[in-house]
């Protein structure tokens, strides 16, 4: 994709979070992180690459010691569909006996999350929580809930904030969905 195809996907996609919403969850999920986590010396492990922005804004409004690391797991790469779990950067954290927040940018189906805390209770943490910036709203169950969610977004691609289209627009403030 050029740069006039990847201004052209913005300009036909609508907006569905804007910035001044996306900056009052950030608010509102720090201060519930806080208020559960506040006590701990936790491990926070940011999803790579989604999570880079919501866990940028996120940790400076959490005032409590915590130790931080990154992992990265795919199942969309450059795509619009899930496929199978990629694993390119695994927990090198020693986690054992220790809570892991787990912070990502979006729970759509919740096989990639649920992944992510069985492998982090196999590695021995004590408790796997996790901080997702949007919920994606599938009128169905899935594999794991967040134990803390910035906004709940409808069942359609999105992006921004962290959630790309076709490997573009992470750096948006707000939330916008690709055209049905």
């Amino acid at each position: 994709m050029n740069r006039d195809e990847a201004l052209a996907l913005l300009a036909g996609a609508e907006l569905v979070v804007p910035p001044e919403e996306v900056a009052a969850a950030v608010d509102r999920v720090a201060r519930a992180v806080a208020t559960r986590l506040s006590g701990e010396f936790p491990v926070v492990l940011a999803i790579m690459g989604g999570a880079a922005v919501f866990c940028g804004q996120l940790l400076p409004k959490l005032t409590f010691p915590l130790e931080f690391g990154a992992i990265e797991v795919t199942r969309y790469g450059r795509g619009t569909t899930g496929r199978d779990i990629e694993w390119r950067l695994a927990p090198k954290d020693d986690v054992a006996g220790r809570t892991v927040l787990v912070v990502d940018d979006i729970l759509d189906e919740g096989i990639t999350l649920a992944a992510v805390r069985d492998k982090l209770l196999a590695q021995g943490a004590s408790a796997v929580l996790s901080a997702v910036f949007a919920d994606k709203d599938l009128g169905r169950d899935k594999p794991i809930r967040a134990d803390f969610t910035g906004v709940t977004v409808p069942d359609r691609y999105v992006f921004g904030f962290g959630m790309d289209a076709y490997g573009l627009w992470r750096n948006l403030p707000a939330i916008y969905a690709l055209k049905d």
